[in-house]
């Protein structure tokens, strides 16, 4: 369960995926459409997995929630159990004529959390904080495939890529407090010391996509 108002050492807390990764080196099977696409994507706590986003250019919303498990059992204080089958997730909308799928899993994998942490990010343990791709269609779930093995291949991370990628069945939005927590919340120390890091790198590390 995350500390909502103790602070937790800064050193449990800073992800060890703080290298720019390769972007996605297979070309694109068609020309990108205006529109909206889906992304639901897993990687522990998701108040930053969703601030992250938030300030993606391209991505017109994204929705803090639950994924992998039930309708009965998407309520936080069942979830943080760990036997529901949920992980915390996000889901992002995003307009694939400004910015592809590969991208959005560039920065997940880059800056939003560290993809060889098993059922945990930082201080936070359990499935619930699985890193997890829930893919929408065969387009989504090959290229999160080729990626791993493209990324896994490089040796740019220090560890193996624990990331599962299983098809996305249902998505159930987290209540009203969890949205939108670091825009909220931006003193609370949890915050401070694990997610605002997070924006900080995606801002360096991607000037281009970066939006306030």
């Amino acid at each position: 369960m995350k500390r909502f108002g103790s602070v937790v050492p800064l050193l449990l807390l800073v992800s060890t995926a703080q290298a720019q990764i390769p972007a996605f080196a297979a070309a694109p099977r068609v020309p990108p459409a205006k529109g909206e696409e889906i992304a639901v994507l897993a990687g522990g706590c998701f108040w930053g997995v969703d601030a992250v986003f938030k300030h993606v250019k391209g991505v017109s919303s994204v929705v803090s929630g639950y994924s992998g498990g039930g309708a009965a059992t998407a309520h936080y204080q069942v979830v943080s159990s760990g036997t529901t089958g949920h992980a915390e997730s996000v889901k992002i909308t995003y307009d694939p004529s400004q910015i592809s799928y590969s991208e959005l899993l560039r920065i997940f994998f880059s800056v939003a959390h560290d993809p060889t942490q098993l059922n945990r990010q930082g201080p936070d343990v359990g499935s619930q904080y699985r890193s997890a791709i829930f893919y929408a269609n065969d387009a989504q779930k090959e290229t999160a495939q080729a990626y791993i093995a493209q990324l896994t291949k490089s040796g740019v991370f220090s560890g193996p890529i624990v990331t599962q990628v299983v098809p996305f069945e249902r998505f159930y939005a987290a209540e009203d407090y969890h949205q939108n927590y670091l825009a909220n919340h931006p003193y609370q120390p949890y915050i401070v010391f694990n997610d605002m890091p997070k924006l900080k790198r995606l801002q360096q590390q991607f000037p281009v996509l970066y939006k306030l």
